[in-house]
């Protein structure tokens, strides 16, 4: 089937469209809820939640942009309800003066890391940490729009990569990255 007529066939509560739409985004998004879920039971838990989500307000999705996308926003939002329902969130602090140049991640490193490796390091994070740098370098995300997603302030959430990666470049050099 084609992505419009599984589109069409969810819009129409067709079963068998449902489970080919299930079948073929649901490796991808239980990544992409792995990414801010520590634990395997949250992320499993945050996709059944977004794919009902999905199913439900299926009729909302205009068919202007990509499915794909359109189904991963439902995803990180129901992982960042998760998130602000465990209170994982509010812990977050706010730094007022550090150089961001500092605490970037070195290319070489990104570029010989296996994803189940990045995952780990990931999972190294603290939620706060974890959950912005998914925000913005994964999903692209601006601060502002973080801020707003997560109701913190926009320092907040720019403190908060800039520890992401300098808590990630920290565990890259005790791994031995970047190889010279």
């Amino acid at each position: 089937m084609t992505e419009q007529e599984l589109i069409a066939g969810c819009k129409a509560n067709d079963r068998r469209a449902q489970r080919a739409v299930y079948d073929r985004f649901s490796p991808l998004m239980a990544a992409v809820a792995r990414r801010y879920c520590r634990r395997d039971a949250d992320a499993e838990d945050v996709l059944v939640g977004a794919f009902f989500k999905v199913f439900d307000k299926i009729d909302s999705f205009n068919e202007e942009g990509s499915f794909e996308g359109w189904i991963r926003r439902i995803v990180v939002n129901e992982a960042l309800m998760l998130l602000r329902k465990k209170h994982a969130l509010k812990r977050a602090a706010e730094l007022t003066e550090v150089n961001p140049a500092s605490y970037s991640i070195p290319p070489v490193a990104a570029e010989r890391l296996a994803e189940e490796d990045i995952l780990n390091l990931l999972d190294g994070l603290p939620t706060g940490y974890r959950t912005i740098f998914n925000l913005y370098v994964v999903e692209g995300f601006k601060h502002r729009e973080i801020a707003d997603m997560l109701e913190i302030s926009i320092n907040t959430s720019k403190s908060q990569l800039i520890l992401a990666k300098k808590r990630l470049r920290e565990q890259l050099e005790k791994l031995g990255y970047p190889a010279r």
